[in-house]
């Protein structure tokens, strides 16, 4: 009888882990219940919060798209107002009394047409060509295209200030007509509205130039106002014509710069083009090289030479 009564009560390997398994799963299964019941739901007023928080990051994200493209449209116009394509023709004319059209005509965007007419327009005058360079916005080569074409007609109080007519009587008679190229300093100084520093001025530009082919030549002298050079015009006279002229297939790039109408990059050019092709025919060999445009081939053509 006790032999029986522990067979009941022994457990083999296999049951007693099955027992222990047992034991585990009827723990698990009562606590499952408690761990579902800390999960906390969220409330409605949880969700309202959520759904708009996400609602106010897609109205920001929609404003961004907005303002970049506002931003991408700005820059196109303001391309549009600073690049404009319309053929450019070129004439005669005075800034302090150009319209849009004319502006417009000579090539320039609508910025800075509107930058000009608004400083004449606030009493702004531009006394000599070379006060157009100082407009904000005008490129170098826009300035440099139109200084030619740059004629500033004297104001009243100019043409009063130059009246010989309107002087005393005891006023010595203006002088009568000189030669741009034999003319000293005193020569030019009898001139009216011609100073010492002026004077001096023209003669060393004449004397970098390599003498005077024309009397308009003269405004181009750094500082000289254009309203004096029409009133001095009609006393100047170029009948003796001497040009200095510069060898381009000898010279280097360091004396061809010297010249007034051949800047660095020009003459760097020449001598590159002479390297590459040989020595110059004629002058007119100049014409190859792509920088030099015809206003200036026909500026500097007669101060060179091939001999």
């Amino acid at each position: 009888m006790k032999r029986n009564r522990n067979d009941y009560l022994y457990f083999t390997r296999k049951e007693r882990i099955g027992i222990v398994m047992l034991v585990m799963l009827i723990g698990i299964s009562t606590g499952i219940p408690y761990l579902f019941s800390s999960v906390s739901v969220p409330d409605k007023a949880a969700i309202d919060a959520f759904n708009a928080q996400k609602a106010q990051l897609e109205k920001s994200k929609k404003t961004e798209i907005s303002q970049s493209y506002d931003e991408n449209h700005a820059q196109k116009n303001a391309y549009h107002d600073t690049h404009v394509d319309r053929p450019v023709t070129l004439f005669t004319f005075d800034p302090n009394t150009l319209n849009d059209a004319g502006w417009k005509k000579l090539g320039l965007n609508n910025r800075t047409v509107h930058t000009i007419q608004n400083y004449v327009a606030h009493g702004g005058r531009f006394g000599k060509p070379a006060d157009l360079q100082k407009v904000y916005g005008l490129k170098p080569e826009d300035y440099n295209r139109l200084l030619p074409y740059i004629q500033i007609a004297a104001t009243e109080r100019e043409k009063k200030r130059f009246d010989f007519s309107s002087k005393p009587k005891y006023v010595k008679a203006p002088p009568s007509a000189i030669d741009i190229n034999e003319a000293d300093t005193s020569a030019f100084i009898a001139l009216p509205g011609i100073g010492s520093k002026l004077a001096n001025r023209i003669i060393n530009f004449r004397d970098r130039l390599g003498g005077f082919y024309s009397v308009e030549q003269v405004a181009e002298t750094y500082g000289l106002p254009d309203s004096t050079f029409h009133l001095i015009k009609p006393r100047l006279q170029c009948t003796s014509v001497t040009i200095r002229k510069i060898n381009i297939n000898t010279a280097d790039a360091a004396t061809l710069k010297q010249h007034p109408y051949i800047r660095w990059n020009i003459a760097n050019a020449i001598v590159q083009f002479r390297q590459q092709h040989g020595a110059f025919h004629s002058p007119q060999d100049l014409q190859q090289i792509a920088i030099i445009t015809p206003e200036l081939f026909e500026k500097m053509v007669r101060y060179v030479t091939v001999d």
